[in-house]
């Protein structure tokens, strides 16, 4: 069996499990249509003071983007070790270890089903804001906007397996993916335009992958662009995930060897 096998097996197995959760789903939908009716009228109070800032568009389409897409960094940080700590829970991680599946398709395999999820529920924000709140996807420019979704999932992966390191080595990884998930909302731009934060503040968010991603992600919905315009973002975005997927991958089996030398690999 292939690595892109395992990986599809790990996706059926969690399909499986969420498919009893229907009502579940039923009640994002209804959620994300609140959520976006909030900041649809925050937009209609606040709009007219900050939309100079904002490049051209309303704070409505502005803040939505963020909301949808800063999502995926949530998932990130969470679903790696979300999933390891299940399988600690279950007396399962031990088991699945010493079978022929690699660390990569390990980690990958338990994501996919989240961040098939969290892509779903970024389309439904975006379907929801179209039909019921005049938001326009007419421009958008659905091939940069799925190249940047594909550098924004790889390179926010590797954030999220740093995150599962650090809870296989103490057992507790939610302080980092809070710092982090907290940081990146406020520096990333979901919100606000980084320019309006102070300098010093801008040149950390320069570190942070979010930034880059948002900003490609607005000017391929919001502005149609090409992809030829988003290449310094796109660039950016591939530099982090080249550097963070193989270093987490290196910290997470550093992790697991200490864990396996420890005698604390089922341990939680």
């Amino acid at each position: 069996m292939n690595a892109l096998s395992k990986g599809l097996a790990f996706l059926r197995r969690d399909l499986l499990l969420q498919s009893s959760y229907r009502a579940s789903f039923v009640l994002n939908i209804v959620g994300i249509f609140f959520s976006v009716a909030i900041f649809y009228y925050l937009g209609k109070l606040i709009g007219p003071a900050v939309e100079g800032r904002l490049g051209g568009t309303d704070y409505f389409s502005f803040v939505l983007v963020g909301i949808a897409f800063y999502n995926f960094l949530g998932t990130a940080l969470n679903s790696f070790s979300g999933s390891l700590r299940q399988a600690q829970l279950t007396g399962t991680l031990e088991p699945v270890l010493v079978t022929p599946v690699g660390i990569p398709t390990l980690l990958f395999g338990s994501s996919l089903y989240s961040f098939l999820y969290t892509s779903l529920t970024a389309v439904a924000y975006l379907i929801v804001a179209a039909l019921f709140f005049d938001f326009d996807l007419s421009r958008a420019n659905l091939g940069a906007a799925c190249l940047t979704l594909l550098l924004t999932v790889v390179a926010f992966s590797g954030l999220g397996i740093l995150s599962a390191s650090f809870t296989l080595r103490w057992k507790r990884g939610d302080p980092l993916a809070f710092f982090l998930g907290t940081a990146s909302a406020l520096l990333g731009g979901v919100y606000f335009p980084v320019e309006v934060i102070p300098g010093w503040l801008q040149k950390v968010a320069a570190w942070i992958p979010l930034t880059y991603a948002l900003s490609a992600m607005r000017g391929a919905i919001l502005e149609g662009a090409a992809t030829s315009a988003l290449s310094r973002d796109l660039l950016v975005l591939a530099l982090f995930a080249a550097v963070l997927v193989p270093l987490s991958v290196l910290a997470f089996s550093l992790a697991l060897r200490a864990a396996r030398r420890d005698g604390t690999l089922g341990q939680y």
